[in-house]
């Protein structure tokens, strides 16, 4: 039976292969270990995001920058099906947890997110994930335009420019959000964690 008291999701989003592969290994995919790990102790869902699309990416517009080159190449390295697409197998979700499948950058759009985050009953979101400039930026400020109380992973976030990572998260990210390190968020569950 699920437990409807639930008010904290944690969303692990763009954690895939292909993205995982594009990034040096510095302990992020532990850090993301011990935070999936933590929630699920605590009985705070976890729900995986990642970024595919259909063969011939018929949801991609050659308007659309960021996607365009991909669906211009023509390969299948970003289709639904493909192994770069899936979750890390080091965070792999487990039977029963959501896997959202979005179309643009904010782990919203294109996606059935806010269905299955509303079935859970989540008011609180806890973001982590690749890259901070990316999803981690469009998804706080979607979900603060949502109304949701959110908390940043700090250490749970990764981005390729390590300056604009620095200023999201001390400076453009706590408008928004807390912002915790993957320790300090984890040493704040307890007993009473799922309705934080």
């Amino acid at each position: 039976m699920r437990n409807t008291a639930v008010s904290s999701a944690l969303l692990v989003m763009d954690v895939q292969q292909g993205i995982v592969d594009r990034f040096p290994a510095d302990g992020l995919l532990d850090r993301l270990q011990r935070a999936v790990s933590a929630a699920r102790e605590a009985g705070i869902p976890v729900v995986f995001v990642r970024v595919a699309f259909r063969p011939g990416f018929p949801e991609v517009s050659p308007n659309n920058r960021t996607f365009s080159a991909l669906a211009e190449s023509g390969g299948d390295a970003y289709g639904v099906d493909s192994p770069q697409t899936q979750v890390h197998p080091s965070v792999a979700p487990q039977p029963g947890e959501a896997v959202v499948v979005k179309k643009r950058v904010s782990a919203f759009t294109g996606s059935d997110l806010e269905v299955v985050l509303r079935s859970l009953g989540a008011t609180r979101l806890v973001l982590a994930g690749i890259s901070t400039s990316g999803v981690v930026l469009s998804t706080v400020r979607e979900a603060a335009d949502r109304d949701y109380r959110l908390t940043v992973l700090a250490d749970g976030c990764a981005d390729q420019d390590q300056e604009v990572h620095r200023v999201l998260l001390e400076k453009v990210f706590p408008r928004q959000s807390d912002v915790l390190t993957v320790a300090e968020w984890t040493a704040t569950l307890g007993p009473d964690a799922q309705t934080s």
